[in-house]
């Protein structure tokens, strides 16, 4: 770190952790909703989902009111039931394995790569057994997990592959989109994300009978959902037939007027948080007592988050002090995530002990995701790594 970082006098207003970039351009579609007349799940959701799969190189998409819903009912559609085994990371938010739960079939956790945090692929196999339906892979921070390794362990065994990719909107693995590689592919668009809808999440997949069945479970078990929004215009009729147990998941046109328009700005917002990953790099490159996010070859990545991680043996406070101190120094931080094994849910019903997954505590008391925002500037980020390089050299032994 060069000693003009290190001057660069401390911030005097906050600077929040992730805010969304919202321009004119969402305004206006949005009121555009407001004054058609039509606000909730309509043409403009149907659009949405039209231009999010083409974006993303996908025969079919579904709009959802969360990633939470999508990976919900992306098991579902694939039939997983009670007795049944889906494996995932420890190392990802609650949404992932209560999404699991939410089916009656049993979360299998798996351990992290300590510098990727994505799972660690060399243990998956291991967790298999005649019960397991499902590999859910987590794309941390946005950057894909090593999927042809992962899908050569699904076909071996003849199982299934639902890709967790709430960070991955725009993301890349060996030259093709995030989206259409597995049997589903779940986004979330909540408001810290690379591409917001305020909250929500889309459903994508190569195969259309698959989306077809999260569509009707998706808006209460319906046998044609689009009927549902049609109803009300000239060519509409009242009569509907519930066809199976659904669900309430839906998103709306207002929802989606916000997702149509950041759809279009997506590879710029991910070109500025790559931009101000490099200056995060670069500034903390000659730091040993932290540790950059490993970029692994032959992806995009996204830059959904910024993990640094640092190393307590080396400094006489630990993780959560520095963030503290990060505080003071009006930065705003945070922690993702929090294992799953580490919650008192999962502890209490599984027996969990925070050290039967290494890499994921050892990961866990480290990180601090640090704030990486298109609407942030460039002297924003120059204000974050001078705050770390003063605490750091407050605190090195």
């Amino acid at each position: 770190m060069s000693k003009q970082s290190l001057n660069r006098p401390p911030r005097k207003d906050f600077l929040s952790f992730s805010p969304p970039l919202i321009g004119e351009e969402e305004k206006a579609e949005v009121m555009d909703t407001l004054e058609s007349g039509w606000i909730t799940k309509g043409p403009k959701t149907e659009r949405f989902e039209e231009e999010f799969a083409a974006y993303s190189g996908v025969k079919a998409a579904s709009a959802l009111n969360s990633c939470t819903a999508a990976l919900h009912l992306a098991l579902l559609a694939l039939n997983v039931g009670p007795g049944d085994e889906v494996i995932t990371p420890t190392f990802t938010f609650t949404a992932t394995g209560h999404s699991i739960l939410y089916t009656g079939a049993t979360p299998i956790l798996v351990d992290c790569d300590p510098l990727t945090i994505n799972i660690a692929v060399d243990e998956i196999e291991a967790k298999i057994t005649e019960r397991t339906k499902v590999i859910m892979p987590v794309h941390y921070g946005g950057q894909p997990c090593p999927m042809d390794d992962i899908h050569a362990i699904a076909r071996k065994h003849g199982i299934k592959v639902v890709e967790d990719a709430a960070h991955a909107a725009g993301a890349e693995y060996i030259g093709r989109k995030i989206g259409g590689l597995s049997d589903v592919s779940c986004f979330s668009f909540y408001a810290t994300k690379n591409l917001t809808t305020g909250d929500g999440g889309m459903a994508t997949s190569d195969d259309e009978e698959i989306i077809n069945r999260i569509k009707i479970l998706s808006s209460y078990g319906i046998g044609d959902a689009r009927k549902i929004w049609q109803r009300y215009a000239p060519q509409g009729s009242w009569w509907y037939d519930v066809q199976e147990l659904g669900f309430k998941y839906n998103l709306t046109d207002i929802q989606a007027a916000l997702g149509i328009q950041q759809l279009k700005k997506l590879d710029g917002f991910i070109e500025r948080r790559t931009m101000f990953s490099n200056i995060y790099d670069e500034g903390f490159a000659e730091i040993p007592e932290v540790i950059t996010p490993k970029e692994i070859p032959n992806i995009r990545h996204p830059r959904h988050l910024y993990p640094l991680m640092i190393k307590p043996e080396m400094l006489n406070i630990d993780r959560n002090q520095f963030i503290e101190e990060l505080k003071d120094e009006h930065i705003g931080t945070s922690v993702l995530y929090i294992p799953l094994h580490m919650h008192s849910f999962y502890r209490e019903k599984y027996g969990y002990k925070p050290e039967d997954f290494p890499n994921a505590l050892h990961v866990f008391e480290r990180i601090i995701n640090l704030p990486v925002s298109p609407i942030m500037r460039e002297s924003d980020v120059l204000d974050v790594v001078a705050s770390v390089g003063r605490i750091i050299a407050k605190h090195r032994v």
